[in-house]
């Protein structure tokens, strides 16, 4: 069920593995979070805007019949990001890890670069313990934590006690370097001083695999799979809605859509944000208790505010990627999610961090003399009974004004080059892609033990196995195509 990234993947590695695979999805495109709005010779990529660890994407294709770079074009990013700080500092980090030192020390001073080396260290070490046993692995509750704790200086690495602020407070004295770190938790929809310490495999990873972008926009990589998956067989129907998992014999025996249609299956593979398998799909299976109060015990993670703007004109010196820090970054936090000055109160953020994608990329704009802007500030998941109600007239208009009136107060005002703007609200978010909320990573990573509360992908009804961004290993590109990786070797090859 989905046609996202993660189940594409899947699809792609099941039916090279000689299993019959149809794939259905209530949209009337694939892809997904991974989208793409066109209009007016304008293109955006309405989700992911980077991919990291390409090696999971390479090995996804190298495994279903040829290599990635046959059907995507690659281009590594650099800078990968330029930064702007609230102060006026600028900082543009180089695509490539050796470099990213001497840049650090050009803009924030002498000892910023050995900072950021140090912790980039430690955060090696983290991502070489955990890849294998927790992000390349079946979550697998005692087990996994087993696999995880066998040497004890391995813990100590891990720090599982610790906060990613608290990591950062300890090797980065420059307040800018901190705010770097910080925004990383974001990446898996967290709160910094909540998240764990080993989100420092973030930037790592990040910075030593490069961040890459596919000429033409990223929701060709979906097609790219989405192609994999029918050279391989795989039947891709759109604009097919499942209404619930079919249980048989205490195990999932296929699947139910809206217009009545029984799809029946040995095996069913969700995509599906997992709160709303879960809470609609499954009504009444005792089975799934224990998986619906964990996802009770957990976070939600953070969503989005998106603005799409079409632009008259082009921007001089402006990196694909642009990141503006706000003065007060806690507050965006309290704000997001209701914590501190506004705690039980979540709200849209007064001052947020806005990021900016702008691809110079003649596919994706009309002529040489225009842009196509991807702009997204961190928000508070749609939630009318407790928290902020998207859907609230005027709101998202108001806000979207707001957004621009920050930007241009840090240096980048537009507001006079739009020809027109695209609003998408978390509430939007929810209704397009199923994400209860619009929760965008299903999950936070706030606290010590969020991991293990995520979704496994194996489900606790035999037959029915979880995949995507709301499921274990976690939301972004990389851990999507891991989630995919994982579901194919649990689910096996085909009988012969």
């Amino acid at each position: 069920m989905g046609a996202g990234l993660g189940g594409l993947a899947a699809a792609a590695r099941l039916a090279a593995a000689g299993h019959r695979v149809t794939v259905l999805e209530q949209a009337d495109q694939v892809g997904g979070k991974l989208g793409r709005y066109a209009r007016d010779g304008h293109v955006f990529d309405t989700g992911p805007s980077l991919i990291t660890l390409p090696q999971v994407y390479r090995d996804l294709f190298a495994a279903t019949g040829g290599p990635l770079e046959a059907a995507v074009d690659l281009v590594r990013l650099d800078p990968a990001v330029a930064y702007r700080f609230a102060d006026g500092t600028r900082l543009a980090v180089p695509g490539r890890a050796p470099e990213i030192p001497a840049a650090l020390d050009a803009a924030l001073g002498t000892g910023a670069g050995a900072q950021w080396t140090a912790l980039l260290a430690r955060a090696a070490a983290m991502w070489r313990i955990s890849e294998g046993p927790f992000l390349r692995s079946p979550l697998e509750g005692a087990a996994t934590l087993a696999r995880l704790a066998r040497r004890p200086a391995d813990v100590a690495t891990i720090a599982p006690w610790r906060t990613l602020r608290g990591l950062g407070t300890s090797y980065l004295q420059h307040p800018h370097l901190r705010t770097l770190l910080d925004r990383y938790a974001t990446y898996s929809g967290s709160d910094p001083r909540r998240a764990p310490a080993v989100l420092a495999t973030v930037p790592y990873v990040e910075q030593e695999f490069g961040s890459w972008y596919v000429r033409g926009g990223l929701h060709g990589l979906a097609l790219a799979v989405a192609a994999r998956a029918v050279e391989c067989d795989t039947v891709v129907r759109t604009g097919c809605a499942v209404r619930r998992v079919l249980v048989a014999g205490g195990r999932a025996a296929g699947v139910e859509l809206a217009d009545g249609e029984r799809v029946a299956a040995d095996v069913v593979v969700s995509g599906v944000d997992a709160a709303a398998l879960y809470a609609d799909l499954l009504p009444g299976e005792e089975r799934t208790g224990r998986a619906r109060r964990a996802l009770g015990r957990a976070t939600p993670s953070l969503s989005g505010f998106v603005l799409l703007l079409a632009l008259r004109g082009r921007t001089p010196g402006l990196a694909h990627h642009t990141v503006l820090f706000p003065e007060d970054y806690d507050a965006e936090f309290d704000a997001v999610f209701g914590t501190g000055r506004f705690r039980g109160s979540p709200r849209p953020v007064a001052d947020p961090t806005v990021y900016v994608s702008a691809p110079d990329d003649p596919a994706l704009r009309p002529d040489d003399n225009s842009e196509s802007w991807f702009l997204l500030v961190n928000a508070p998941r749609h939630d009318p009974a407790g928290g902020v109600d998207w859907t609230r007239p005027g709101l998202a208009d108001r806000y979207a004004s707001d957004v621009l009136d920050v930007l241009a107060r840090r240096g980048l005002d537009v507001r006079n080059r739009v020809r027109w703007r695209v609003v998408r609200t978390p509430a939007d978010l929810e209704r397009d892609s199923g994400s209860v909320g619009g929760s965008i990573y299903g999950t936070s990573s706030n606290g010590a033990r969020a991991a293990f509360l995520r979704p496994a992908n194996a489900a606790p009804i035999p037959g029915l196995f979880l995949v995507g961004g709301s499921s274990h290993p976690g939301g972004g590109l990389p851990l999507v195509g891991l989630s995919a990786e994982i579901v194919a070797g649990l689910v096996g090859p085909a009988r012969a």
